[in-house]
């Protein structure tokens, strides 16, 4: 359903690099019916899909650690992040994109996947919608070492931890990501393991 309070007046590109960064200039009409003229950023880097991998057997899940720029910027002294696998959605639909992504980051292929939710991860800035799966996994569906693609500039690890580790590093602050953080959450709040 359309907004009808909203109209985009003027959208500039201010760059498209490596995504697009617009400065979008609307007017918005406000509860006490004026209408009001704004202008903010939106980041467009695309839609993405996110999989928790977790075996009931073992109680264990698959994460990645890798180094991500924006944290190091912010503080993060190493740079280095412990996220479930993840990856934009190119042309390809939820599904197709996280199967492709978790073979090519974790080694394990996946027949199915469960969708769960989806989710904004930053909308005061981001325009991207996150698709959030989980998915079993068992030691004979680990097909390679996994760890991202070279022509990516992807240096991926690989970690498989128990989901208690996985929740107490929440509580250490050594999860950090809101992705991850939400999809070991879920897991424990639907008895899953």
């Amino acid at each position: 359903m359309q907004n009808m309070n909203v109209h985009i007046e003027k959208t500039e590109i201010l760059s498209d690099n490596w995504y697009t960064l617009k400065k979008v200039t609307f007017s918005i009409q406000k509860k006490d019916g004026t209408i009001e003229q704004q202008s903010r950023e939106a980041y467009d880097r695309g839609n993405g899909a996110v999989i928790l991998l977790y075996n009931k057997k073992s109680e264990t899940i698959i994460l990645t650690r890798q180094f991500r720029l924006p944290t190091f910027i912010n503080g993060n002294p190493t740079g280095m992040l412990i996220e479930a696998c993840a990856g934009l959605l190119d042309d390809d639909n939820p599904e197709d994109c996280i199967r492709r992504e978790t073979e090519e980051e974790t080694g394990y292929k996946i027949s199915k996947a469960e969708k769960i939710f989806e989710a904004y991860m930053s909308p005061g800035s981001v325009t991207e919608i996150l698709h959030f799966f989980i998915a079993e996994y068992s030691t004979e569906m680990k097909i390679t070492e996994g760890g991202g693609l070279d022509e990516e500039g992807e240096n991926i690890e690989v970690l498989e931890l128990s989901i208690d580790k996985a929740l107490e590093m929440i509580d250490s602050g050594e999860i950090k990501d809101a992705k991850t953080i939400m999809l070991l959450q879920y897991l424990r709040i639907k008895n899953i393991l």
